[in-house]
């Protein structure tokens, strides 16, 4: 009940012998404004939020312990730095708090991405098993409902160690601190988050090609993460071209991260280039958004 409550049923019936592609094809046609779009995609999207929540809610101690779990978990891998730092200075020129600026923004922008759209490298096992189509029916947007499907409010647990690490860090460095760096720090998990998030759409986006790539989405995001945790002077230039100007990683923390700490950055870029991760992720969300949409208006149903 909680469901249809949230997400209610297309007010006109299935046409016998008509595909659920049709249908969605039919549907754009006649869809309301872009900003009514929007809108009805946030209300959608906050309706079948909030009935997760309500019932994971429902057993909480349950839900603090696998939070603490996941957190403890995720924890892990800022423990095998700490130890690798018990038998070095430095790591590629950087020290340990350093690094764990670098881990924490990144693992607090990751975790707040997986939160909020984490489940669209689902997408795949959806369009082989047929559970696409129901969605495709219901007078909301397919990506809101993808996106809020089985909301797992325990990943609160991985934001809350990462942005744990990156306050030790920030209260532990001696950093010249001005205005500028004082809001890009936020800015910096947010803008991150973003970006994420906008990897994790267009890798969904292309499962309607593939059929199943949600690996590949992975590890663009969690491995794309992982490589993150560490300075770039430790990779190679070619590496680093390709995460700054193909795939915009580097513009998650390496960069803010390195002007915050008055380091140069490998590449040579200017200084006010950390400020535009906010602008980078709304550019990579155009193309996403776009494959998006042609992903969905592509899909032609498994027939069943």
């Amino acid at each position: 009940m909680a469901e249809v409550e949230a997400v209610p049923a297309a007010p006109a019936p299935v046409r016998a012998g008509g595909s659920a592609g049709a249908q969605a094809r039919a549907r754009a046609q006649a869809q309301p404004p872009r900003r009514g779009r929007v809108r009805e995609g946030l209300r959608g999207y906050g309706l079948i939020v909030a009935m997760w929540i309500r019932s994971t809610m429902t057993y909480r101690t349950s839900f603090v312990l696998t939070t603490v779990g996941h957190a403890a978990i995720t924890l892990l891998d800022f423990v095998a730095i700490y130890i690798m730092f018990s038998h070095v200075d430095a790591l590629g020129g950087f020290t340990l708090p350093e690094i764990a600026l670098l881990y924490g923004s990144c693992s607090a922008s990751l975790g707040l991405a997986d939160m909020l759209l984490g489940n669209t490298d689902r997408i795949g096992a959806r369009i082989r098993d047929g559970s696409l189509d129901t969605m495709l029916v219901r007078p909301v947007p397919v990506l809101a409902q993808v996106a809020a499907d089985r909301f797992a409010l325990r990943r609160l647990g991985r934001i809350g160690q990462g942005l744990g690490v990156m306050g030790w860090a920030v209260w532990t460095l001696e950093v010249d601190w001005t205005a500028g760096k004082v809001v890009l720090v936020p800015v910096m998990v947010l803008a991150g988050a973003a970006i994420f998030a906008a990897v994790m759409v267009t890798g969904a986006a292309f499962q309607f090609l593939s059929g199943d790539a949600a690996e590949v989405q992975n590890s663009f995001t969690y491995g794309g993460c992982t490589m993150l945790q560490y300075p770039p002077t430790v990779f190679a230039k070619d590496l680093l071209r390709a995460v700054t100007f193909i795939v915009p990683l580097a513009f998650v923390n390496w960069l803010p991260a390195l002007h915050v700490l008055g380091r140069p950055d490998p590449l040579g870029l200017p200084g006010w280039v950390a400020y535009l991760s906010p602008l980078v992720a709304f550019v990579v969300f155009l193309p996403a958004s776009l494959a998006w949409r042609a992903g969905v208006r592509s899909y032609r149903s498994t027939g069943s």
